[in-house]
């Protein structure tokens, strides 16, 4: 399709030719925008290019946001969670620091593994899934993952024939967020299975798990010593260690609200 051309288009004609040139060009966010940055390029008393690149700008910008958005929703995280959201001030075992150099995502690019440690209510799952955002938002491929739902997805695949593809599928991404491991025992099989991926990403793409338990217990979840002790040292190498403790903030948090009416009332 070729759009007629001519000089002197009136204001509305020429509005009707940029949005149409937009269309065609698929540039959403410039058509959205461009009478509002028209308006204050004259304000502004902008060059041409300088309104050209403010164009262009936009649509770049918009283009990174959309695609940060679909990243974030491919990771299949199951809610929002965010490092600006986290109170450290409530749980002193976290270092603001460590964690905001975990967000650079620095880690991720060397291929190291993370592992966030520590009792129920500590914050584990929301640093994962904070952590798994800001790599999303950088451009990071990233995947979560309940410990149980993935070994279920695995035995189910290898009685499917289609184990090889499954694994192949979980090594791309550059970040797997594995949440929950410890809750629950894994047959050998299962743990086995578990393990092929670790393998899988070993020294080429990230791993960040949550668990509950201490390294010294997880034989209650992976019941053969040896399996267990590869699947720690996979973990574990140059990777880092955060260790949540035990005290639920959450649970504290409960608490405070609920002694909130009677200290009121008093």
């Amino acid at each position: 399709m070729t759009l007629p051309r001519q000089r002197g288009l009136t204001e509305q004609a020429a509005d009707a030719a940029i949005d149409t040139a937009c269309r065609l060009l698929r540039l959403p966010s410039i058509r959205n925008e461009f009478s509002d940055i028209a308006d204050r390029a004259v304000k502004d008393q902008m060059t041409y290019r300088g309104f050209l690149a403010e164009l262009l700008m936009t649509e770049c910008d918009d283009r990174a946001r959309r695609r940060s958005e679909r990243r974030i929703k491919a990771a299949g995280f199951p809610r929002e969670k965010s490092l600006r959201a986290f109170d450290f001030d409530a749980n002193t075992n976290i270092d603001a620091a460590t964690v905001h150099t975990l967000a650079s995502c620095e880690w991720i690019k060397k291929s190291q593994p993370l592992c966030l440690i520590g009792d129920s209510g500590t914050g584990k799952s929301h640093m994962l899934i904070a952590l798994g955002t800001e790599a999303a938002m950088k451009g990071y491929r990233v995947r979560y993952t309940l410990a149980t739902k993935l070994v279920n997805e695995l035995v189910e695949a290898a009685d499917e024939k289609q184990l090889n593809k499954t694994i192949a599928r979980y090594g791309r991404v550059d970040l797997l967020c594995i949440d929950e491991l410890g809750y629950m025992e894994l047959d050998r099989r299962g743990a086995e299975l578990l393990f092929q991926v670790l393998t899988e990403r070993e020294e080429k793409n990230s791993v960040a798990i949550a668990s509950n338990e201490s390294f010294g217990g997880w034989t209650k979840t992976f019941t053969d010593p040896r399996l267990c002790a590869a699947i720690v040292d996979r973990l574990t190498f140059n990777g880092t260690i955060i260790e949540t403790g035990t005290d639920s903030y959450r649970l504290a948090s409960t608490r405070a609200r609920a002694d909130e009416p009677a200290k009121t009332g008093t």
